[in-house]
């Protein structure tokens, strides 16, 4: 059973200073405070101040929003990766750019670490986080469990020294079933979202742009992230992480930087 925070955390300077987050919030907030009932525990492990990567698990096309409301309410301005094409769409291109989303490009890998690197140095100039979910799409697991997570949000978090923090929730699935249809009554569904403490990364600093290195540093988020969701869903997690490739599925909807 999840412990709900006591008290909300204090805002940073980032969510108190005017900004487009504002009116977005002002009309997003009171709007899912009618679809979910979100029941946050541990948002003192969220940093207040300074760059952060937060990645949490996929386990709904809904979801998002769930994560965006609780790094809200927990004090902070939501940011996420998204496709470099987009911030070519009109409108929808100014709003990412004026939230400080972060783009990624589908690239050669020497082009992608210098993005990589790039975006890293932005999060710490401005002290933005940013949430990356590390599978890169939605779980494939038939139980909805972490399934193998792909590298972006440790290399980012190596990168700039940023804390990954990582994070589970669970109920937005009752919402909108993964590759579902969207079931909004009853209201005010109950999720749960957990944050966890930041991964101690110290160990691959060394070697930070290592495949292996990478790769160690991803199977402990991904442990993490299930240990996380574990206690929120009140069963032991799988003792093998589920591989697409292992059982024909292509993997799609890769966003990483």
């Amino acid at each position: 059973m999840t412990r709900v925070a006591p008290n909300r955390p204090r805002a940073s300077r980032e969510k108190t200073r005017p900004s487009l987050f504002w009116p977005l919030a002002a009309v997003a907030v009171p709007l899912l405070g009618l679809i979910f009932k979100v029941e946050v525990d541990g948002g003192d492990k969220l940093p207040r101040d300074g760059a952060f990567v937060l990645a949490p698990n996929h386990a709904s096309e809904i979801d998002p929003l769930v994560v965006a409301l609780a790094v809200w309410r927990m004090g902070r301005a939501p940011r996420f990766m998204a496709k470099e094409s987009l911030f070519r769409v009109p409108v929808l291109g100014w709003v990412l750019r004026r939230t400080g989303m972060i783009p990624v490009a589908r690239s050669a890998s020497a082009s992608a670490a210098k993005a990589t690197l790039e975006a890293s140095e932005t999060l710490v100039r401005h002290g933005r986080g940013v949430i990356v979910y590390p599978e890169g799409t939605l779980t494939r697991d038939p139980d909805l469990w972490p399934m193998r997570g792909k590298t972006g949000a440790v290399r980012l978090a190596l990168a700039g020294g940023i804390p990954l923090i990582p994070m589970a929730q669970w109920g937005a699935q009752q919402v909108l079933p993964r590759y579902g249809k969207l079931k909004l009554w009853p209201l005010r569904r109950r999720v749960t979202v957990l944050f966890g403490d930041p991964l101690d990364l110290s160990a691959y600093e060394s070697t930070p742009g290592q495949p292996s290195a990478l790769v160690a540093a991803t199977d402990e988020l991904m442990a993490e992230i299930s240990v996380l969701l574990a206690e929120l869903r009140g069963e032991p997690a799988p003792a093998e992480r589920w591989n697409p490739a292992d059982h024909g599925q292509k993997e799609t909807g890769r966003l990483e930087p």
